[in-house]
C-alpha cells in the first residue's frame, strides 16, 4: 500500500539494508531505492504482461452487486500501474474514480497511510468521506481510510490475520 519507493526502503530498512535514495531516472541496475524499485518494476510489468495478475473473484461479484445496486465505485491504489493492471484483467468498467500512485505524485497527494488518496477518490465520486467505505487489505490503507474519516473502513483479512487490520481501525 505505500508508494513504489517507499516500499522499497522500507523494506530494505527492515533487514538493515541502507542504500542511497537516488533519483526516479536511475537505471535498473543502480544500487540505489530507486533503481532497485526500477528493477522491481520492470519485473512486475513482465509478470503482468505473462498474465500474472490474480484477481480474487468474491472482490470483483461484490464490484459489480454493489454497481447493479447503484453504489459509486472507486479503485485507490499507491501503483503506477494501475491502469495497465486493470487492462489486463478487464475492469476498467468496474470503477467510476481510480486514483493511482500517477495521480499521487502529480497531485503532490502523500501515500497511505496518510488519507489523501482515498480523499481525493472521494472528491472525484461527488462523495463526501463520511457517507463513504473503504474497503482495504492492506494495514496501511486500513489506517489512511480511519484518518480521513470515512463512515467504515472494512478490512479484508487475506493473510490470516485480522486482528492486525483491527489494530489498525478496521
Amino acid at each position: 500500500g505505500k508508494p513504489r519507493y517507499d516500499g522499497v526502503a522500507s523494506f530494505l530498512a527492515s533487514r538493515g539494508i541502507h542504500l542511497p535514495h537516488g533519483s526516479p531516472d536511475d537505471p535498473p541496475q543502480k544500487e540505489t531505492v530507486c533503481g532497485l524499485g526500477n528493477r522491481k518494476n520492470e519485473l512486475f510489468l513482465q509478470m503482468v504482461a505473462q498474465g500474472g495478475v490474480e484477481v480474487y473473484p468474491s472482490t470483483v461479484d461484490l464490484i459489480r452487486d454493489l454497481r447493479a445496486g447503484g453504489f459509486k465505485t472507486a479503485v485507490v491504489s499507491s501503483s503506477k500501474n494501475t491502469a495497465t493492471i486493470l487492462d489486463a484483467v478487464r475492469m476498467n468498467d468496474l470503477f467510476d474514480a481510480r486514483v493511482d500512485g500517477a495521480d499521487a505524485a502529480h497531485l503532490g497527494l502523500k501515500g497511505k497511510p496518510a488519507p489523501d488518496t482515498f480523499l481525493e477518490a472521494a472528491t472525484r465520486l461527488r462523495i463526501d468521506p463520511g457517507r463513504a467505505v473503504v474497503v482495504e487489505d492492506a494495514i496501511s490503507g486500513v489506517q489512511a481510510g480511519r484518518q480521513g474519516q470515512f463512515k467504515c473502513v472494512i478490512g479484508v483479512d487475506r493473510t490470516g490475520h485480522p486482528e492486525a487490520l483491527e489494530a489498525a481501525g478496521a
